[in-house]
């Protein structure tokens, strides 16, 4: 079982997003003070959001197998680790507020995060409190 409060988790999501634009490079940042608001207060903090997995592992989500997000239910709480693509370093990690994928912006067209992160589909995995 997670030790992160999803409701608080997904309400600081909510509430912190950007709601009409886009986001500003700054998923990471966003997620950990969600993950913070839920409770989750580890000694150090990922800077790149591709390698917060290890983090949400010690948080107590799990994996969950995806073959296809066509046929992937998310819920509420989840967070997706995605990795970098060619102009991304960093990668991009969101969470899912039983609505909508969120990271420092409410994502209106779905999982991926942008354009480029639909054209390129680097790998990803999803966690689950």
């Amino acid at each position: 079982m997670a030790t992160v409060d999803i409701e608080k988790f997904t309400e600081h999501l909510r509430d912190k997003a950007d709601k009409v634009g886009y986001g500003k490079g700054r998923c990471a940042y966003f997620v950990r003070q969600a993950l913070g608001a839920g409770g989750y207060k580890p000694p150090t903090w990922p800077v790149h959001a591709k390698d917060w997995g290890p983090s949400l592992l010690r948080a107590g989500f799990h994996t969950v197998r995806v073959e296809d997000l066509s046929t992937y239910k998310p819920l509420k709480g989840d967070v997706a680790v995605i990795q970098a693509t060619t102009h991304r370093k960093s990668g991009h990690i969101q969470g899912f507020d039983g609505k909508n994928w969120i990271s420092d912006f409410v994502q209106r067209n779905g999982f991926w995060p942008g354009r480029e992160y639909r054209k390129e589909t680097p790998a990803y995995v999803i966690y689950r409190p």
